[in-house]
C-alpha cells in the first residue's frame, strides 16, 4: 500500500479504555483539575493528538502553533474536552493484531515521552513539546498495523517493531517508514511544522537541513526507550548509540543512560496501569 493510499484509510486508532473513563469522570466535574487532565491525556497518545489537532484548528489559530498538552489544555474549553473523549475508540490493552500489543505500544510511547523530556531538560530545549513528541512518535506504527495489518506483519516477521533498525526495514519493503507516516498525520492535523519535521526526521536527524536539538532529542529517546524494550545488554547499547546525535547535543552515551534510569524512576504519576 502506498503511502498516500494509507494515509487515506478511514481508521479509528485506539485509545486506552481506563484514561478514557478516567477522562470522562473527571470532566463531568463542575471544574475540572487541570493537573489530572495534563496527566490523563499525557498518557495516551491518540488522545493527545486529537487534542493537539484540535488546539491548531482553524477555530483557534491566534498567530501561534500549540506546541504541547498543557497549552492545548488552557485553550480548549471543557465541553470541546467532552467531545473530543466522546470520540474516542477505546480498546483493552491484552488486544493483540499482527504481533503488536497494544499494552507494549502504551509503554513504550510513555518510556520515549519521558526519556525526551529528561533528555530535553538536560539541553536547554523545551521539555513539554519533547514529551509531546515522544507520546506521538509511534502513531504511525499505530496507523500502518491498523490499515494494512497484512504489510505490518511481514515487516514483524522481518524485525520486531520497535527495533532500532525498524525504519530501514519499512523503507526496503515499502518505499517510505512509520516516521514519515507520522510525519504526514501532524501536517493533516495542521500541527506546527517543528513538530512534523521532527517526525520526519526522528530517525535520521543528521540529515535534517538546520539540526534542531529537539529532533535529536527525539532519536536519542527512541534510541533508548526501544533498546529497553528489547532488554539489550552493555554491548548492544554500546554499538547502537547514536553517538553523531548524541555528539551534536554534546551528550555521550554515559548521559543518556543515566539520565533515562533517573527519569523513568521519577515518573510514576504518570504511569498508566496496564
Amino acid at each position: 500500500m502506498s503511502l498516500s493510499t494509507l494515509l487515506e484509510q478511514h481508521v479509528l486508532l485506539p485509545s486506552q479504555p481506563r484514561v478514557v473513563a478516567l477522562l470522562s469522570s473527571e470532566l463531568r466535574k463542575p471544574e475540572p483539575g487541570m493537573r489530572s487532565l495534563v496527566q490523563l491525556f499525557s498518557s495516551d497518545p491518540v488522545l493527545t493528538a486529537r487534542l493537539l489537532a484540535a488546539a491548531n484548528g482553524p477555530a483557534h489559530l491566534l498567530g501561534q502553533r500549540v506546541h504541547s498538552i498543557p497549552e492545548a489544555l488552557v485553550l480548549l474549553a471543557p465541553v470541546q474536552l467532552r467531545q473530543l473523549v466522546q470520540k474516542a475508540a477505546p480498546v483493552s490493552a491484552s488486544h493483540v493484531s499482527a504481533g503488536w500489543s497494544l499494552a507494549n505500544f502504551w509503554r513504550y510511547s510513555l518510556d520515549t515521552a519521558r526519556m525526551a523530556r529528561a533528555l530535553a531538560m538536560s539541553v536547554q530545549a523545551n521539555a513539554s513539546q519533547a514529551y509531546a513528541l515522544g507520546l506521538l512518535h509511534g502513531l504511525g506504527e499505530l496507523l500502518l498495523q491498523a490499515a494494512d495489518p497484512d504489510t505490518f506483519f511481514r515487516l514483524s516477521e522481518l524485525l520486531e517493531p520497535m527495533h532500532p533498525k525498524r525504519p530501514q526495514v519499512e523503507m526496503q519493503l515499502m518505499g517510505y517508514c512509520s516516521g514519515q507516516i507520522t510525519a504526514h498525520l501532524a501536517r493533516q492535523w495542521n500541527f506546527p511544522e517543528q513538530i512534523s519535521d521532527a517526525f520526519q526526521f526522528m530517525h535520521a536527524p543528521m540529515e535534517q537541513p538546520v539540526f534542531e536539538p529537539l529532533t535529536g532529542v527525539l532519536h536519542l529517546a527512541i534510541w533508548r526507550a526501544s533498546t529497553r524494550a528489547l532488554n539489550w545488554g552493555e554491548r548492544q547499547l554500546a554499538v547502537t548509540f547514536p553517538a553523531e546525535t548524541g555528539l551534536a547535543l554534546s551528550m555521550d552515551i554515559d548521559m543518556v543512560l543515566r539520565q533515562a534510569s533517573i527519569d523513568w524512576h521519577a515518573a510514576g504519576s504518570l504511569d498508566v496501569q496496564f
